[in-house]
This record gives structure tokens, sequence and C-alpha cells, in this order.
């Protein structure tokens, strides 16, 4: 899963795939702005088929945290 992410998160921002890891948070350390951040969670609704509330958008501030939001809303 974090190979995907790497994937996807490198269409957005200019950073080197060896640089993300679980940890890194979108904004602080991958550079993502607001609307970089919400058009790659609408690639990721896509990607995986499924709806992120916007509620629990909040809540994903770190790639981390992403993979366990796609993981529970895939099962």
């Amino acid at each position: 899963m974090i190979d995907k992410m790497r994937e996807l998160i490198t269409n957005y921002v200019d950073v080197s795939p060896a640089e993300i890891s679980e940890d890194s948070k979108f904004i602080d350390d991958l550079g993502f702005n607001s609307y970089d951040f919400m058009s790659f969670l609408g690639e990721i609704e896509d990607e995986f088929d499924i709806e992120i509330d916007e509620r629990e958008a909040l809540k994903i501030h770190t790639v981390g945290e992403a993979i366990k939001y796609i993981e529970s809303a895939v099962q």
C-alpha cells in the first residue's frame, strides 16, 4: 500500500518516493497545499472505489493515516 501511495503522492508534489514514509505529513513534510490535498483525496476515492467523508478527511494528516482509512473503507 505504501508504494501505491508514493506513486499517487508524486503526481501532486515534487518529492522523491524514497522521502515518503507513513509518518510523512501531507502539508508540513510533503508540501501539499489544500487544493492539491483535496484533489489527491479525490484520486484516492477513484483509485480505491471508496468515498471519503469530509469530516473524516479532516482527520487525515499523515500518509499512514490515509492508508489506515483506505484499508478500513475497502473492507
